[in-house]
């Protein structure tokens, strides 16, 4: 079967994506990856690189999508399903009432977007031990290394960025960030280019978190240099995999 002709952003997506893997011995033969799949432009972008990497990569792994729905719209996942079909992608699909009880007076000390994702994590990591996988693989971005980085300094005084790979439970699950090399603004071009259908997010708090806030802080100091934020970007890239600017 030949393979399909990729667009700049769509090779962009998977040549970073791979790239990273290998710098940073990612995944190995044999590695069950559970990709956590939101419904959002990036969890998309994820599983369908990683899908395309499976004919790249010179050994064996698998991926099976993980979706836990927070609970404002039971239905809003649907258009996963048919994608999982034709791809030939495992799946374990659930709904939850993570979202509702995060917002709910059951939450009064963290905020509703912490208490969301913790839940949502601990489900995750539960699902990994149940089907026995290896990796668990988020989506996140160049942008939320960026926007974390920020918010670890200005809210916890921690000079501390997003871990590209990370071991929990002794090693026996690694948390991976495949797409870290890659802008936003790359995977918004590429998901289209796909036509991977992304859903919207029902949470009420979807665009009015401290992220958000965070990030528009970011887009407001780089604003007037076309290279600042590809500066910070690329400083804390060097930063994470121990790199002089010479390698990179």
């Amino acid at each position: 079967m030949p393979r399909e002709k990729l667009s700049y952003a769509q090779k962009q997506c998977v040549t970073a994506t791979g790239k990273l893997m290998q710098q940073t011995a990612m995944i190995h033969p044999g590695a069950r990856i559970g990709v956590a799949v939101s419904g959002g432009m990036d969890s998309w972008v994820l599983l369908q690189v990683l899908k395309l990497r499976q004919r790249i990569v010179p050994f064996k792994f698998e991926i099976m999508a993980l979706h836990v729905n927070p609970g404002f719209d039971a239905e809003n996942h649907a258009p996963l399903l048919p994608w999982l079909r034709a791809n030939g992608v495992a799946s374990h699909i659930e709904v939850t009432d993570h979202g509702p009880v995060a917002h709910s007076p059951a939450n009064l000390r963290n905020s509703p977007c912490f208490y969301c994702a913790k839940l949502r994590r601990t489900r995750l990591f539960e699902l990994c031990k149940q089907y026995g996988l290896t990796h668990l693989a988020f989506g996140h971005n160049a942008d939320d290394l960026v926007t974390t980085f920020f918010m670890n300094l200005v809210q916890t005084g921690r000079v501390d960025g997003m871990s590209m790979k990370e071991a929990f439970f002794g090693g026996r699950l690694m948390v991976i960030r495949p797409m870290m090399l890659v802008e936003k603004s790359v995977i918004a071009r590429a998901v289209k280019q796909w036509n991977l259908p992304v859903w919207s997010n029902p949470c009420p708090s979807a665009f009015d978190s401290r992220r958000s806030e965070v990030t528009a802080e970011v887009k407001e100091l780089c604003k007037g240099s076309k290279f600042a934020k590809a500066n910070i970007f690329n400083g804390l890239i060097r930063w994470q995999l121990g790199l002089t600017p010479s390698d990179q």
